[in-house]
C-alpha cells in the first residue's frame, strides 16, 4: 500500500484549512532561521576548535590567582 498523490493532496488541503497559509509561513520562516542560526554555530564551532589550547598556561593563572 502506497501513497498516491491524490492521498499527499488531501493532506495537504486539510493541513492549509486548519493552519491557515499565514500561520505556515511564519512556521516555515522560524524553520529557516533556526536553520542558518544552526548552521552559523556550527561554522563559529569549527573555527575555534582549530586554534590550539594550552592547558599549562591556565593552570598557571588558577594558581595566581590564589
Amino acid at each position: 500500500m502506497s501513497i498516491g498523490i491524490w492521498q499527499i493532496a488531501i493532506v495537504v488541503i486539510l493541513v492549509v484549512l486548519l493552519f491557515g497559509r499565514g500561520k505556515i509561513s511564519s512556521l516555515m520562516g522560524d524553520v529557516a532561521k533556526g536553520i542558518k542560526s544552526f548552521k552559523k554555530g556550527m561554522a563559529s564551532d569549527v573555527t575555534e576548535d582549530t586554534e590550539p589550547k594550552n592547558i599549562s598556561d591556565e593552570n598557571k593563572d588558577s594558581e595566581n590567582k590564589d
